[in-house]
């Protein structure tokens, strides 16, 4: 057996994996009538972020990166991270505002389609290779979306809480469209594969783990992934604030100047 070939076909395993856990998901999500069961399809979309996380970095650390790899990685992620959790949140909450929950629903795996297309068209070169990752990426990966869905339902079931309440159908249509609107949007969030051992870098991870054990001792664990998501977001929109005016004076200076007629 050809070594090489076999290597290139381990990534792809791992993405259907991410598949496995995505359609599971589903499955709770649209037979379950109980709790446990979302709770369940929860935990089953963080395994298939795990999955997620691990097949590219198998391609990287083993040189199987290919066009093919690129493609199936968006088509499991718009079934881990679109469809089961935007089912998810719908039969869990949104229910109780059927239309308006249909809808949000709907935009949120509408958008992680159309920011899952606009990945694939920057992350390839010209002759169709996928290229090497840049510092950032435009508007918020799916998975971090995703995550901030499921890790609510996650924390409210650890917590007993009672957000799936119909009172709070609402607020969860607006963060199901917020997220929606960061997928599409042209905020700039880092990517972390060129993450290097230095001083900021070693405070941001200080603070990270720091205000986690905070979170888990005041709250509960299950709150941690709530807190380090929201974090990631906030540090994007940070970022684009401060380099907006950069961005804007280099958009100017880049323009030819008016002829007078």
């Amino acid at each position: 057996m050809n070594l090489r070939k076999t290597l290139f076909i381990v990534p792809s395993l791992i993405t259907l994996s991410s598949v496995f856990c995505g359609f599971y998901a589903i499955k709770l999500a649209a037979v379950g009538d109980s709790a446990d069961d979302y709770y369940r399809a929860a935990l089953l979309i963080i395994f298939a972020m795990f999955f997620d996380m691990l097949d590219g970095r198998v391609a990287r650390m083993t040189k199987t990166q290919t066009a093919f790899g690129l493609q199936i990685d968006s088509l499991a992620d718009i079934v881990s991270f679109g469809v089961a959790p935007a089912l998810l949140v719908y039969v869990w909450s949104l229910k109780h505002q059927p239309t308006a929950g249909f809808i949000a629903s709907f935009l949120f795996v509408a958008a992680g389609a159309v920011r899952l297309a606009r990945f694939n068209v920057l992350s390839m070169c010209q002759d169709g290779r996928p290229q090497k990752p840049g510092k950032y990426i435009l508007g918020l990966p799916i998975p971090g979306a995703a995550g901030i869905l499921i890790s609510i339902v996650v924390a409210n079931h650890a917590a007993q809480g009672n957000l799936s309440h119909p009172t709070y159908a609402w607020a969860m249509c607006g963060v199901t469209l917020g997220l929606a609107l960061l997928m599409v949007s042209n905020i700039q969030f880092r990517s972390f594969k060129d993450l290097k051992l230095n001083l900021r870098t070693a405070l941001l991870v200080a603070f990270a783990i720091g205000s986690s054990i905070v979170v888990a001792s005041q709250l509960k664990p299950a709150f941690v992934l709530v807190w380090l998501l929201g974090f990631y977001i906030a540090i994007g929109l940070v970022e684009s604030a401060w380099n907006l005016p950069k961005r804007l004076r280099a958009r100017r200076e880049s323009q030819p100047p008016s002829t007078p007629s």
